[in-house]
């Protein structure tokens, strides 16, 4: 027995679909599951490993293709690819509500992750448990925003975060070396952007060793660059500063 399956339709299955209407219609791309999001952060940029196929759809459950013209009116292009770029960008990822929930809750645990990795206990120096900065963002009710991305979240939840526990960003430990000519001038400019300063040595030259805000980095190494014209150098001693052992909360 053969079944007729007309040539505009394409079947396809587990599959996550992104959804836009532009000039009063419906268009769909069928992705992979899990890649949208890949795409939106930057983490994937091969459109290929998105894409289940190229085609843009009315309605991708049905298996539905849209007209070439349909897509020229609304896109102002018949290509494909760019226009199934337009979809990734601007469209909105369908998702059921339990697959919604479960996304969620793995953003909530890698937003708390990040903040885990880059904090300590401004007094004791000691890293705080994932599971500790999980307690306390659910304390301040804090919400996953499905639009940023976790890291963008993670800085949000700490400046949140100071309000009921004792965080900070750890500090990083660094290592300037600059020209005996430029040191006093330099390490005035540079005092506001320093924390501490563990150790200062000037003979030839200025070596300092000290405490910095992770958010100050780049300022020091352009301050440094640029005014010692590439003579000071800038090393990092450890990414971040701390004592051994979790910190808990009694």
């Amino acid at each position: 027995m053969s079944i007729f399956t007309p040539t505009n339709q394409i079947r396809l299955t587990n599959v996550a679909v992104v959804r836009m209407k532009k000039g009063g219609k419906r268009f769909e791309i069928a992705c992979y599951k899990n890649k949208v999001m890949s795409w939106r952060s930057g983490a994937e940029k091969d459109l290929d490993e998105v894409l289940q196929t190229s085609s843009v759809f009315n309605n991708v459950s049905k298996g539905q293709v849209a007209k070439k013209d349909d897509l020229s009116k609304a896109f102002g292009t018949d290509d494909l690819t760019e226009i199934c770029k337009q979809i990734l960008a601007k469209g909105e990822l369908q998702v059921s509500d339990k697959e919604r929930q479960s996304q969620l809750e793995t953003s909530f645990r890698d937003i708390a992750t990040i903040v885990a990795e880059k904090c300590v206990n401004p007094e004791t120096k000691r890293p705080y448990t994932v599971n500790l900065i999980e307690r306390a963002m659910k304390d301040i009710h804090y919400s996953v925003k499905a639009n940023k991305s976790t890291k963008q979240q993670a800085l949000e939840v700490i400046r949140q975060l100071k309000d009921s526990i004792e965080i900070q960003r750890a500090h990083m430990r660094l290592r300037l070396v600059l020209p005996a000519k430029d040191g006093k001038r330099l390490k005035d400019k540079l005092k506001p952007l320093l924390k501490v300063v563990e150790s200062e040595d000037f003979d030839d030259q200025l070596e300092m060793v000290c405490l910095v805000d992770p958010g100050c980095f780049r300022e020091i190494d352009e301050l440094i660059r640029c005014e010692t014209k590439g003579k000071g150098s800038l090393e990092v001693l450890s990414l971040k500063d701390v004592e051994e052992g979790d910190e808990r909360l009694e």
